[in-house]
């Protein structure tokens, strides 16, 4: 007969069967529970014992159908397996040790199977195992709340709902916030549990839970658990915050960036905020003069707490009020700050003396202005160099040459980028002065030249050439230039070209010589051969006196001294004679240091 048992608790570890020494009948030995997970091979092992030591008949494996029955999978005899016409006829085997093994487990294959023995006709024993089948969960999925909870809900709202896919058995979910896991009543927990076509089980809870404020900062998460062969395991999803809506308490106003450094020209943001979620609704007042309130709701960004000022001014000063309205519970909020943009105005430059100068004069520049911080002064050229600080500059032996325009800026050191400036100009009056001309000018008659003239006066002059020509003036400050382009004619080589500048307080002029190229050049070469000739003649008298020298004729001491201009007809004597041929001009560079001329033999 069939001995069918029922399994409880863990799993047992498996063992080999040991028989009893009063052992009459043959006696099987099967493990109580064997786990595989899906898609593994499960193997169940069958030990057997026959009274005697006798041999066994056969070895028959059973499964357990839902209805209780067994149904036989295989037939087992020393000649051979026998396998049945069974949906695991393709995928059971059994070992030489006669155990059964399953490939490719489903979770339709956890049931009971059965190992039974025959030895001869008198004696049958067998055992049973049930076989579990597990899949581990994926990692749970967890959704927050999307639409947000109030915190004035008195009900239990829902929290988050968790989604466990895939597994067999079905898994067991706990809730936890901030770590710690929520003792949670029976209606706060909402479980439902899916059996899938493939036979896994999708199990879905969801958490119901009143919330307070502080929960806007709480993270939630859940945990699956699931039994693995006797051990407890577990799954935890991601952490989680939830949206809490909750009136506001507070309210601060602040003006960005800090109202101590805003400056004119500045883009200004007065930022309100409130502790509350969601934020209520915004309105921004300004304080008039009358102390009644100005609407600038249309300055406001829309669904924002924000007030932008575009470049703000003096008269953007004051006191600026947010009021906020929660349309949840109708509770009113309101702070004010005031805005103080900073400012330099009325910049100012006075010149002392303020008549006309001159050159050579002396001037003070004094430089003012209005705000209400601190100010320095600073003073630059015309190029943008400092020249000077502090609110007066002194000029002294003004000429035309100084610069002309001066700038006084004005920087508040409290206030990074708030500065202005005011130039000023410095007119020194004077007569023209001419101060560069192209003299003298090398030019060939009948070529085209420009002539030039350059000067400095102040109040402007005027340029005037004696020749015509086609004449372009430049001016620059108190500097004036004048090109007269002219041909060369016989008269204005021999003349030249006089510059005249004048202005109210007096004239200036100066002569343009013009030298021919051609005559120029051939009074160069005249030169040039007068200085050769000379240094050829200096080098025949050097090589003359140097060889009387050292013929003895010309003795090195002075009480030697011999008068060699009347020397003896004597032949070893070599008298030597120079005829000159030259123009008396010409010779008297022969002439004695006394400027009398020599005898020919003195030559």
């Amino acid at each position: 007969g069939w001995r069918w048992g029922q399994a409880q608790g863990l799993p047992a570890p498996t063992s080999r069967f040991c028989p009893t020494a009063a052992a009459s009948k043959v006696e099987v030995s099967t493990p109580a529970v064997v786990e595989v997970e899906v898609g593994d091979t499960a193997r169940i092992e069958c030990d057997f014992y026959v009274p005697g030591n006798g041999s066994y008949t056969y070895l028959d494996w059973f499964y357990v159908d839902r209805t209780h029955s067994p149904v036989r999978l295989c037939h087992v005899t020393d000649t051979g397996v026998l396998k049945e016409d069974t949906v695991y006829k393709e995928r059971l085997s059994v070992g030489e040790d006669k155990a059964l093994s399953l490939s490719k487990v489903t979770v339709q294959d956890a049931r009971t199977f059965v190992c039974q023995v025959g030895a001869g006709s008198s004696s049958v024993g067998e055992n049973r195992t049930e076989l579990r089948v597990y899949k581990v969960p994926e990692t749970p999925e967890i959704d927050p709340n999307p639409a947000g909870i109030s915190v004035q809900n008195s009900d239990n709202s829902q929290i988050a709902r968790c989604v466990s896919r895939n597994s067999f058995p079905a898994p067991n979910i706990t809730w936890h916030k901030n770590g710690e896991q929520l003792q949670l009543q029976e209606n706060q927990v909402k479980y439902t549990r899916t059996h899938e076509s493939s036979g896994l089980y999708t199990v879905t809870s969801t958490l119901f839970a009143p919330v307070t404020r502080q929960d806007r900062d709480s993270r939630y998460h859940c945990t699956v658990h699931y039994w693995l062969r006797g051990q407890r395991h577990a799954l935890e999803s991601e952490k989680v915050p939830i949206t809490v809506f909750y009136p506001a308490e507070h309210l601060t106003l602040q003006v960005v960036p800090s109202s101590a450094l805003v400056k004119e020209g500045d883009n200004v943001k007065l930022v309100c905020e409130t502790d509350g979620n969601p934020p209520p609704v915004f309105t921004f007042y300004k304080r008039k003069l009358d102390n009644d309130w100005q609407d600038l709701s249309r300055l406001t960004e829309p669904n924002s707490g924000v007030l932008t000022l575009h470049g703000v001014n003096k008269s953007s000063s004051g006191v600026y009020k947010c009021h906020s309205l929660d349309l949840d519970d109708m509770t009113e909020l309101e702070e004010k700050v005031e805005l103080v943009v900073n400012y330099i105005e009325g910049v100012r430059v006075k010149m002392e003396p303020s008549s006309p100068l001159r050159e050579g004069d002396s001037v003070t520049l004094s430089c003012d202005a209005h705000s209400p911080v601190a100010l320095d002064y600073q003073w630059r050229d015309e190029k943008g160099r400092k020249v000077a600080e502090g609110n007066q500059l002194f000029l002294t032996n003004l000429t035309f040459e100084t610069s002309n325009n001066f700038s006084c800026k004005v920087v508040a050191p409290s206030v990074p980028g708030l500065e202005q400036s005011k130039q000023v100009s410095v007119a020194v009056q004077g007569k023209p002065r001419i101060v560069a001309i192209s003299s003298p000018l090398y030019v060939r008659q009948d070529e085209v030249v420009n002539l030039t003239c350059k000067a400095i006066a102040f109040p402007r002059p005027s340029v005037h050439w004696n020749v015509n020509g086609t004449a372009h003036e430049y001016v620059d400050n108190q500097h004036v230039a004048s090109n007269l382009t002219v041909r060369v004619s016989h008269d204005l080589l021999r003349a030249g070209a006089m510059c005249r500048v004048s202005n109210a307080l007096g004239v200036s002029e100066k002569h343009i010589q013009l030298l021919d190229q051609k005559t120029t050049a051939e009074s160069q070469g005249v030169i040039i051969v007068a200085i050769i000739v000379a240094i050829l003649v200096v080098a025949v008298l050097g090589a003359v006196i140097y060889f009387l020298h050292k013929k003895g004729k010309i003795p090195c001491g002075r009480a030697g001294k011999q008068d060699i201009t009347r020397p003896e007809a004597r032949k070893d004597k070599i008298v030597v004679e120079v005829k000159s041929d030259k123009r008396p001009e010409e010779a008297g560079l022969l002439q004695g240091a006394n400027g009398e001329k020599r005898p020919a033999a003195d030559q």
